[in-house]
């Protein structure tokens, strides 16, 4: 297991490298769908390959990214060159990972909008199959709502995280670092403190779940959900608010053996995600963790509306000023507006991969 560990503490520790951070490119084929039809293109794999293509060949991507989240199709999915995708991110210097969850279903005996999420069974094969198409981390996305009648139930947290400590007991086991994302959604009117308090419970559930299956904390990541109001709350928080009370929530749960916490957008606008992380960066906290970036949407919508189905040069432009203006809010150096971003709002009411 020595050897194991070592090697899930490098590739933990290259992923969560000061200035870098994750783009998640995860989205199931449906989403990428929805995607896609914003800006008129048909959901065809081979559209789906120019994309991602179309990502993975921007050149100096990896000074600002460390890894990239695949989904299952692009794993093992090869460039219009015939250049497998996981070549192409080796080129870069970005470690590929995979999402391995299998998605959430309603959770019997809870709050209706309570789910858990499935993909447990036949896990173990799946990661020793990841390993060997050369994916080094993994990705499970648990979810968790806030409502005014009660949620999140105990239930959902205790069963929520111990999913997520099963999965990245298993993942290890494999050789891939989990990334451990417990989500809490943004629907809602709720307050950044009830935000906070909620957060609190499930980290800390999340990491007595760990303990208990005996995960290394050193070769695991944390992607949570800042520490925001809820997105129908009119009073929404400064980014020095988000940032101290995002802060003062993984000071108080996170432990000090986690290399990275790569936060999640969430639903934030593009320049929200870079600013609010900005902001994290430029205060004092406790944890000596890397804080910085896993983004999808605040990385990819700029991307998407460049590059239109047809326009490598423009998409990929827009990629890397995203990903250069998040590389500097993870080190607390991104000027506001420095970078072009979209103003469209990214958050959707429920969202599913």
């Amino acid at each position: 297991m020595i050897k194991k560990q070592d090697e899930l503490r490098e590739t933990a520790n290259r992923l969560a490298a000061k200035g870098k951070g994750l783009l998640a490119v995860d989205e199931s084929t449906p989403t990428i769908g929805n995607r896609l039809a914003g800006i008129n293109v048909e959901n065809t794999e081979e559209n789906r390959q120019a994309y991602r293509g179309m990502l993975f060949t921007a050149e100096g991507l990896g000074e600002y990214i460390s890894g990239s989240i695949l989904f299952e199709e692009t794993l093992y999915q090869d460039h219009v060159d015939g250049e497998s995708m996981v070549a192409k991110l080796d080129k870069l210097g970005i470690i590929p990972g995979i999402k391995v969850d299998k998605g959430l279903r309603p959770l019997a005996g809870a709050h209706k909008v309570e789910t858990w999420c499935q993909g447990l069974e036949g896990l173990v094969e799946r990661t020793g199959e990841y390993y060997e198409r050369g994916a080094r981390f993994a990705k499970w996305r648990a979810v968790l709502q806030i409502t005014a009648d009660g949620c999140p139930t105990n239930l959902a947290i205790k069963e929520n995280a111990w999913g997520l400590a099963r999965y990245a007991k298993i993942c290890q086991e494999s050789g891939l670092v989990p990334i451990i994302e417990p989500e809490i959604l943004m629907d809602g009117d709720h307050t950044i403190e009830r935000t906070a308090e909620v957060q609190e419970r499930v980290l800390t559930e999340v990491y007595k779940a760990c303990a208990e299956n005996g995960v290394f904390l050193e070769g695991t990541l944390l992607k949570p959900s800042m520490t925001v109001s809820g997105a129908d709350n009119t009073d929404k928080a400064s980014p020095e608010e988000v940032a101290n009370t995002t802060v003062r929530t993984m000071d108080r749960c996170v432990p000090a053996a986690v290399p990275g916490i790569m936060f999640l957008s969430g639903g934030l606008t593009e320049e929200d995600a870079s600013v609010y992380l900005n902001t994290m960066n430029s205060i004092d906290r406790k944890g000596p963790w890397s804080v910085t970036f896993s983004y999808g949407r605040a990385l990819q919508q700029s991307c998407l509306q460049a590059w239109k189905g047809n326009d490598l040069e423009a998409g990929q432009k827009a990629l890397m000023a995203r990903s250069q203006a998040n590389s500097e809010a993870s080190t607390g150096d991104y000027v506001a507006g420095s970078q072009p971003s979209s103003q469209d709002t990214l958050f959707e009411a429920g969202y599913k991969y």
